[in-house]
C-alpha cells in the first residue's frame, strides 16, 4: 500500500465561504479612520514632494487606503499640485504608482 502522507488540519479553511467571511471580519476590525490633516501639514507635504522630485531624494510615504495607513519608501517622479496627483516609484518592486495627493498622510525625506 502506498504511503499518502499526512494532511495538515486547517479548521477554518475547509469551507471557502467561511474563511472569506472570517477574513472580512478581521479586516474590518483592523480599519482605522482617515487622519485629518491641517492646511499647514498639507503645504509641508507638498513642499517635501517638490523637494524630493527636484533633488531625486528618497522619501517615506504614508498614505490611506481601504481603512489602513500604508507606509512605503520610494522616489517621486512627478507632482501635479493643481490636478492633485503625484507619481512615485516604490523601492520594493520599482513599480510606478499614480496616487491622489488627498490620500497622503505624511511624506518625509530619507
Amino acid at each position: 500500500m502506498a504511503h499518502r502522507g499526512m494532511k495538515k488540519w486547517r479548521p477554518f479553511a475547509t469551507m471557502l465561504e467561511q474563511y472569506t467571511g472570517l477574513q472580512e471580519v478581521i479586516n474590518k476590525q483592523l480599519e482605522v479612520p482617515r487622519p485629518l490633516l491641517t492646511e499647514e501639514q498639507m503645504k509641508q507635504m507638498n513642499f517635501t514632494l517638490i523637494e524630493a522630485l527636484h533633488t531625486n531624494k528618497q522619501v517615506y510615504l504614508t498614505y490611506y487606503k481601504r481603512g489602513q495607513c500604508i507606509k512605503e519608501t520610494g522616489f517621486i517622479q512627478f507632482v501635479d499640485s493643481l490636478g492633485g496627483l503625484f507619481i512615485f516609484i516604490d523601492d520594493a518592486f520599482e513599480l510606478k504608482n499614480k496616487m491622489r495627493l488627498s490620500k497622503l498622510i505624511d511624506v518625509r525625506l530619507v
